[in-house]
């Protein structure tokens, strides 16, 4: 493999430095959700789909427009209610009386960052309209395929299954999000510093005023995209993601196991968290960094395993501390 280039380098660098500058950005409007900062900027290193889980009010919304502001892209936001059709997500044909013809009106997925809001409030058929989308990146409306923005992110944002009013989603929809990653309830501190920024005037419908700007765009994250494409993996490390899948598939807790997109995804996001902490290589570290938020929904728990306050995450975190790591 030839050596890189200073010139590479220096550009691989500079993506580096704006990706992180995005933390400090988003920190102007969220507060204390570094995690899922991270997590959105490995999935859209990784061209993947996030899914965001916590209760009402913990800023999920707010963390997904403030990236789209200080990454200078394009975002539309759907509120996903239990008599949304398919088509108020893809678009549809319309009359046109004036030319007696059909014209396509395109819906909210036409963005780079789609912003699915409580996508667990409607019912199966309209949460299935994004699996095209989301798995082709296109859309097909009255059998003619519709190329969708690059680059283009779905950031879905669910409760948790057990409220009121919730649908679960399908097993091959989990499976289409790259990460699913828990936005927890703040600390003490945390939530005094939210009520202190709101009593000095923080608007989160304001994000300028915030002093939220864009510090990365398109040609940032392709150039990142580019570097992370170069990351290596030795025969080791991908020995090792495998062992962790087909760890999960043994697992007696579990009726459902990692399939090999799952293997797939925990690579890729692996390859992302090397390249973010400035390394051309990835290590066992960084594969059980990414582990639980890559691999947490891809496995389904045996009922009487839930029973006995079994978690996916303990689950995972029991085969890593299993699984023999290479040296």
């Amino acid at each position: 493999m030839s050596a890189p280039t200073p010139e590479t380098i220096t550009d691989s660098d500079s993506a580096r430095a704006s990706l992180e500058a995005l933390r400090t950005e988003i920190a102007k409007a969220v507060v204390g959700q570094d995690p899922a900062v991270t997590g959105l900027v490995v999935a859209l290193l990784c061209r993947g789909h996030v899914l965001l889980e916590g209760v009402p009010g913990v800023a999920k919304t707010l963390l997904v427009r403030s990236l789209a502001a200080a990454l200078e892209l394009d975002t539309k936001r759907v509120q996903f209610t239990p008599d949304l059709m398919p088509s108020d997500v893809t678009g549809s044909l319309v009359y046109d009386a004036r030319t007696a013809e059909f014209s396509f009106q395109p819906g909210p997925v036409f963005t780079n960052l789609l912003l699915a809001d409580e996508i667990n409030r409607t019912p199966p058929k309209t949460q299935s309209s994004l699996l095209e989308a989301m798995e082709e990146r296109q859309v097909t409306v009255d059998g003619a395929p519709r190329l969708l923005p690059e680059p283009f992110l779905v950031a879905a944002t669910q409760n948790p299954v057990e409220y009121e009013g919730t649908y679960p989603l399908p097993e091959a929809q989990l499976d289409r999000f790259l990460l699913k990653l828990t936005v927890p309830l703040p600390s003490r501190a945390d939530e005094i510093h939210v009520l202190t920024r709101h009593a000095e005037g923080f608007d989160p419908r304001d994000l300028k005023a915030a002093g939220v700007r864009p510090v990365a765009g398109p040609a940032e994250l392709e150039a990142a995209r580019a570097a992370v494409a170069k990351v290596s993996v030795s025969a080791e490390i991908a020995g090792y993601v495998v062992d962790i899948c087909r760890a999960t598939r043994e697992s007696p807790s579990l009726t459902l196991g990692v399939s090999p997109r799952g293997a797939t995804a925990l690579l890729s996001t692996a390859r992302a968290w090397a390249w973010l902490t400035g390394r051309d290589y990835v290590t066992p570290d960084d594969v059980k960094a990414l582990a639980l938020p890559t691999l947490r929904h891809r496995i389904h728990l045996r009922p009487e395993a839930e029973m006995e306050g079994v978690t996916p995450d303990s689950v995972i975190n029991s085969i890593l501390a299993h699984v023999p790591v290479p040296r």
